[in-house]
């Protein structure tokens, strides 16, 4: 394969550069100026015009079932990334037993969706990786969910970091947790800084949910640095979001400290989440879901909801997921036009539905005035800000970062506002979050790196999803290789799936 004519940004920190790119047995093999007649019958991309990066990485995404759906590997591939970093917030497919995995794939039903190369039974971290070898366009790479884990091992200490030990060796990129949801929320930082140990010995990230944002932030990243200088682990923060002053001033604090830090963030000001979580008072959310399900039907908890729940939730979350013949109606709505159309109040709409639909339903939100764009913009432009979309892809009206994150990174914040220049970008996308997670031979362009290439449009090159149609594809990115094999060419999928699962060198 030859990409002839395109500018090259090598993720070195170099501007971009005129060079072809050879390509062999899944390898790039050559950088300059290169000869068609000197390779005859090779295969050729035309890229002039056109800019040519090194895959893009999202450090932060919600595939871990969905990787598999051809949709979502085309909207990514539209946007560049070939790698997802999988097992995100504390709570994935392995290590489980066959109740954990019952209980995580219901929990985050809305989330993850249903694993369909799982049978039920015992699920180790290899056999998961396993599903995704050639079976998919992407590359993965998986964290060690800590939830996952706390229920797997009943909460036992020993047992717990036994699971974390054989998970790394298994070949996780980490440990992620979810402090905000269960059973994460029960781990202190002890707990943490425990399980946290073998993943400093490894050189990978803590990668964490921290426990509340916004005006919980300080509190949130306190802990997470507790747990970061106990256990000597790098620290990754998710999702990152809020006033962008104290949340980059607290990066910039730990950093002087001596603690390495990284986090991602997704350029938009609204949130997205299961809506158990952000509607129900902390004790309502049980670990006993069929339980939960059952108090919803009772009228105190019910009044409780309506008297406890912040009312301005119900005008500002719109339903994303609404898996429910009897409720799907409502998805795109926010809970209050929703509940006003059925001709209810909120927050009885709101328990008919999560009874309705299992706990099974999400939302997309509006964050609180402190994450407005000048701190988005703040944060993304900070050196240790990765590119992350937090995409689930889910529903008939999921948020349009699952759909458009990435180019909308390169779209409005290079071509438009210049908060990057294109080989900051790659910096963001692609070799930063390839060191920060020790992914073999990628995130550069050059010679012996795997053939990971994107081709970039640079000035059409834009997301096209919003909140009213999330699912539309990002555009000006059509060819794409994994491994060298062309996934993306002309726009469109080709079916090749040379996807691999992608352990820490």
């Amino acid at each position: 394969m030859l990409i002839l004519g395109g500018r090259v940004v090598d993720g070195t920190g170099a501007a971009p550069y005129p060079a072809d790119v050879g390509v062999r047995d899944g390898r790039i093999e050559a950088v300059g100026d290169l000869s068609p007649a000197d390779v005859p019958g090779a295969a050729r991309i035309d890229a002039t015009g056109r800019l040519v990066a090194p895959g893009f990485i999202d450090t932060h995404v919600h595939g871990d079932a969905t990787v598999l759906d051809p949709e979502v590997q085309h909207a990514a591939l539209r946007q560049g990334v070939t790698t997802f970093v999988l097992g995100q917030d504390g709570l994935s497919f392995a290590p489980s037993s066959p109740e954990t995995l019952r209980f995580v794939t219901r929990y985050f039903a809305a989330i993850n969706g249903a694993h369909p190369l799982l049978d039920g039974g015992p699920v180790s971290v290899a056999g998961l990786l396993d599903t995704y070898d050639r079976t998919t366009a992407l590359n993965t790479a998986y964290l060690v969910p800590h939830g996952t884990v706390r229920h797997t091992a009943g909460a036992d200490p020993g047992a717990m970091l036994r699971l974390v030990e054989r998970g790394l060796e298994e070949g996780a990129a980490g440990l992620s947790s979810g402090l905000e949801y269960i059973p994460g929320r029960y781990g202190d930082a002890a707990e943490l800084a425990a399980l946290c140990a073998p993943v400093a010995r490894a050189g990978l990230p803590y990668v964490t949910h921290m426990r509340g944002y916004e005006e919980a932030a300080a509190a949130g990243m306190a802990e997470a640095r507790t747990i970061a200088e106990r256990s000597g682990a790098a620290l990754h923060v998710s999702h990152y979001h809020g006033p962008g002053a104290q949340l980059a001033g607290m990066v910039d604090d730990a950093l002087a400290a001596g603690l390495d830090v990284t986090f991602d963030s997704y350029p938009y000001l609204s949130g997205f989440s299961i809506l158990a979580m952000v509607a129900l008072p902390r004790d309502l959310d049980d670990p006993d879901l069929d339980r939960t399900v059952e108090r919803l039907r009772d009228t105190e908890v019910r009044r409780r909801l309506a008297r406890e729940t912040d009312p301005t939730l119900w005008h500002r979350a719109v339903l994303a997921h609404v898996p429910s013949a009897e409720l799907g109606w409502a998805e795109g709505r926010s809970i209050a036009a929703a509940a006003a159309e059925a001709g209810r109040e909120p927050a009885a709409f709101c328990a008919d539905l999560l009874i309705a639909t299992a706990l099974a339903a999400s939302c997309v939100f509006a964050q609180p005035p402190g994450n407005d764009d000048a701190s988005m913009r703040l944060l993304l432009r900070h050196p240790a800000h990765l590119g992350g979309s937090d995409g689930i892809h889910l529903g008939g009206r999921p948020h349009p970062r699952a759909f458009g994150a990435f180019a909308r990174f390169l779209g409005r914040h290079v071509r438009e506002l210049g908060d990057w220049t294109w080989q900051e970008a790659v910096a963001h996308l692609s070799s930063g979050p390839a060191r920060r997670f020790r992914l073999p031979d990628r995130g550069e362009i050059r010679p012996g790196m795997v053939a990971d290439l994107v081709v970039i449009d640079p000035e059409r090159v834009a997301d096209a999803a919003d909140y009213s149609r999330p699912r539309v594809l990002a555009e000006g990115i059509d060819d794409v290789l994994v491994g060298g094999v062309p996934v993306l060419a002309g726009g469109a999928l080709t079916g090749a799936r040379p996807g691999r699962p992608l352990r820490p060198r």
